[in-house]
């Protein structure tokens, strides 16, 4: 037996929070009762629809790594009608979501998965996935201060922690750098590099733990394996 929002989040239909949402909205029926506590116990021979529309039975956990274009919303609906990631996914692809984000003008590795418990493990601050960034801004960089983002910085009353940045290579004013952050806060690099004063002009993301973006083209979509040691502590 498992409570049932974990069971929504473990099909793949959304994320714990999410499934916590429609729950609470009365949205959420289990054979054919509605319940509005997230706690509930349910099993696998339990009947549970979201909306009048059955949920599938726990499928095995899959992960793909998705080449995210620049101009795309990490979202399944956007509100002013921009296009999404899950508009443009090639065809075949089963119910995925993302794990985390990227924001509309960043581009680079996106992983998918159509379990909401792998998700979450990714996504958790406690388990220090680093991601890896190849980032081109403008300006002058200062090394020292930018060496000092290792130490953690407050930007605005709001802490950011270790950021790893190496300068790779620069043409006039504007300068490539490798970036490693370990927290994935909404757009991170692109506010602590203003605060250097550094404009971010473009962003990639080619690592998250252990998988990277390697040779995969935009827009493309790739099956990887899942470490099991991931599987066992998402459980």
């Amino acid at each position: 037996m498992i409570r049932l929002n974990k069971r929504i989040s473990s099909s793949g239909f959304c994320s714990r929070r999410k499934a916590e949402e429609y729950i609470f909205a009365g949205r959420v029926k289990v054979n054919g009762e509605v319940t509005i506590s997230p706690a509930t116990s349910v099993s696998e021979k339990d009947k549970i629809e979201i909306d009048d529309q059955e949920l599938n039975k726990t499928p095995k956990p899959r992960l793909w790594i998705y080449y995210k274009p620049v101009g795309l919303i990490t979202s399944y609906r956007d509100m002013w009608g921009r296009p999404t990631i899950f508009d443009n996914l090639p065809e075949g692809m089963p119910n995925v979501i993302s794990v985390g984000r990227l924001d509309l003008n960043s581009e680079g590795l996106l992983l998918l998965t159509n379990s909401g418990e792998l998700a979450r493990f990714f996504e958790l601050p406690k388990n220090k996935m680093q991601r890896c960034y190849e980032v081109r801004a403008f300006g002058k960089p200062d090394m020292k201060q930018l060496a000092s983002l290792a130490k953690g910085v407050e930007i605005d009353g709001f802490n950011y922690g270790k950021i790893l940045v190496k300068f790779l290579q620069g043409t006039g004013m504007n300068s490539w750098f490798e970036v490693i952050i370990f927290e994935g806060k909404n757009r991170e690099i692109r506010k602590v590099f203003e605060h250097c004063h550094l404009k971010v002009n473009r962003l990639i993301r080619i690592g998250f733990g252990p998988y990277e973006l390697g040779d995969l083209q935009v827009g493309e979509v790739q099956e990887v394996e899942i470490n099991k040691k991931f599987l066992e502590q998402c459980k």
